[in-house]
């Protein structure tokens, strides 16, 4: 089919999926020809229809997509014969089909496949060439691949146009409308995320892309603006900690400008298009980083002012949001869980309380905008809400005020969250912990391990009685000056040990996605009991939590880029080991070199393991190919 340039459809979209970053364009004739060229392929794949019309921007958006290795445009068209239908649950493929009663949309007519699902492609491929022909050789190939049960994102058309046409009626509409869009804008709109908190969207994102589209023309990259953004942060920390009215009104200054710069990374990499795992990697942790040191900018400048129990509030602080923090990553992973498999309920029933609260849950998401739709947003106190409030309290009042203001309202998000979702949880009854690997993301050591497996009791069950010992024993210390409370430190610590009973046993309860956060409550209030009980500095048990934050903050990153263990985890010494030396060191009454000396060993670990992953080892490119079906020769 002509296009008005002249040239063939196919030749056109060839051209579009070169400039969009495909390393080589090479047809199909059919499906299996298109078999053949998977099965030689050393890196993604690109598939694609011959009947696409879009923006090249869309092209290059579904080949740089960072959500996940396979990724296939998903469009808002009316459903055509022979078209496949596609339903869709947090934005992953569940079903695909030329006749879906409850489709969100159609297939796009192209798709990106991950090395890791090449071997699905192939096998897609030969069953779909196996079947008559009943429309377009890639909306059969779709279907076949997302029966297969391969995870696939959808990537959905904002602001661009894509359209697929079947007669030169179509081709002149679906043209006309891509000379009717601005793509440079319209890339710089979607830089800005299509949903956001409330404060990020009304007071950061209604200016930041000017500072996006300048930081693209003098050629910063996101990890220089990831790097500004944490210096904001370090300079707005120190201000707070020198106190005083100037200081600490331009240190929220700072602070605020940090955060839009924190905004302004993300927006650049869309922008851009420069994603990476290790820029997604370090914008979660400099995030952690950042947030954290203010904190301890806060406690300095509290206890500075006169108040005993700055460090404590802000160990709290870190504490509370790390612990909160774990449970948002095991909840999302068991939503996208939950997403690929049948809704049944305990008891093997849907319905209940739990499946109210999902349906609920979805129309207040569904109604953008509206009042329901930013309270249940803002109450969840996100990163935006968490900054601007820092910076509020800040200015007007000092940073006592702000840690106190931090900590309720991070007590109150973390009930109502945890309430909410343990009852959607039983409801949906996916064992998560169960698909992946569970010995590593509850960063068991050499002892936990082979400790004997408590079955009667369940691992969540365990890892909460064994939080229960070091928060008994840091209650007392609170409430005591009594040094004798050092001999009880081992008590505290088998209690802890008890955590260990359930590393080997089965993670499929409905509520096990709560167990890494139950274990690093109790190895940080241990820490911190330790440190209390051997009297050591408050900035000292402040800087030990924190690197532990960074370990496990880089273990919850990785689960989230689906990346690879750490290089050195082995030698991290697990929960339980880490646990024991601070024990060891209380009963020596050396707490302050124990917690110093260990706390420099895991900075030097964590340090030396970023080194070996993202330097040392990093992964060769691979070739990116592009195939066209069924379009002919590309030329």
């Amino acid at each position: 089919m002509p296009t008005s340039a002249g040239e063939s459809l196919a030749d056109r979209l060839a051209a579009q999926w070169r400039r969009a970053g495909a390393d080589e364009v090479r047809a199909a004739a059919d499906l299996d020809e298109l078999a053949a060229l998977v099965g030689a392929a050393t890196g993604p794949v690109i598939v694609s229809g011959a009947d696409l019309v879009a923006h090249t921007a869309v092209l290059k958006h579904l080949a740089t997509s960072p959500v996940g290795p396979t990724v296939a445009l998903v469009l808002t068209d009316p459903p055509a014969p022979g078209r496949t239908a596609v339903r869709e649950e947090r934005g992953q493929v569940v079903e695909a089909g030329p006749e879906l009663a409850d489709a969100t949309g159609v297939f796009g007519g192209a798709l990106r496949v991950g090395v890791e699902d090449l071997p699905a492609l192939a096998a897609a491929a030969r069953a779909a060439a196996a079947r008559p022909a009943t429309g377009p050789a890639v909306d059969g190939l779709f279907a076949a691949l997302t029966a297969l049960g391969t995870l696939t994102f959808a990537h959905r058309v904002r602001l661009l146009v894509a359209h697929r046409v079947g007669d030169a009626a179509g081709l002149h509409a679906a043209e006309a409308a891509l000379a009717g869009v601005d793509e440079d804008k319209a890339e710089l709109r979607l830089s800005v995320k299509e949903r956001d908190d409330f404060f990020t969207t009304y007071f950061v994102s209604t200016w930041s892309p000017y500072v996006t589209k300048a930081a693209a023309r003098i050629g910063l990259g996101p990890t220089a603006v990831t790097m500004l953004s944490v210096l904001f942060a370090v300079a707005a920390a120190v201000l707070f900690a020198v106190g005083g009215r100037p200081a600490l009104v331009s240190g929220a200054v700072l602070l605020y400008l940090g955060f839009m710069l924190d905004c302004v990374d993300g927006q650049l990499a869309r922008y851009t298009r420069h994603f990476s795992a290790w820029g997604g990697w370090l914008d979660t942790m400099a995030d952690r980083a950042k947030e954290y040191v203010v904190y301890a900018g806060l406690g300095y400048g509290a206890t500075h002012a006169g108040f005993r129990y700055g460090w404590a509030l802000a160990i709290a602080a870190m504490t509370l949001q790390t612990v909160r923090h774990m449970t948002d990553t095991w909840y999302g992973v068991l939503h996208d869980e939950a997403a690929r498999r049948p809704k049944t309920a305990v008891g093997g029933g849907g319905g209940g309380l739990g499946d109210r609260l999902n349906a609920a849950s979805t129309r207040v998401q569904a109604d953008t905008g509206s009042v329901s739709y930013w309270l249940k947003r803002t109450v969840v106190f996100p990163i935006g809400e968490r900054w601007a409030l820092i910076a509020l309290t800040v200015a007007l009042f000092n940073p006592l005020v702000s840690l106190v203001a931090v900590l309720v309202w991070g007590t109150l998000a973390f009930a109502y969250t945890g309430a909410l979702r343990t009852l959607r949880a039983r409801w949906m009854w996916v064992p998560v912990l169960d698909t992946v690997d569970a010995t590593l993301h509850r960063d068991d050591g050499p002892l936990a391990v082979r400790l004997p497996v408590v079955r009667p009791m369940g691992p969540l069950t365990l890892a909460v009685l064994a939080a229960l010992g070091p928060a008994a024993l840091l209650v007392a210390a609170l409430l005591t000056d009594d040094g004798g409370l050092r001999w009880w430190v081992p008590a505290a610590l088998l209690v802890l040990l008890v955590g260990g009973l359930g590393a080997g046993a089965a993670h499929n309860g409905p509520l096990d996605w709560l167990v890494p956060a139950a274990l690093r409550a109790g190895e940080y209030l241990f820490a911190i009991a330790v440190g209390v009980v051997g009297g050591a500095p408050a900035w000292l048990v402040f800087a030990y939590v924190l690197v532990l934050t960074l370990h496990h903050y880089d273990l919850t990153a990785r689960l989230e880029k689906r990346q690879a263990a750490p290089p050195l985890h082995r030698w991290t010494l697990g929960w339980e080991g880490r646990s024991a030396l601070l024990a060891l060191a209380a009963i020596a009454g050396i707490v302050s070199i124990g917690l110093a000396t260990l706390g420099t060993y895991l900075l030097v670990g964590f340090v030396a393991s970023v080194v070996l992953a993202w330097v040392v080892l990093p992964a060769r490119a691979a070739r990116v190919t592009a195939v066209p079906v069924g379009g002919g020769s590309p030329g």
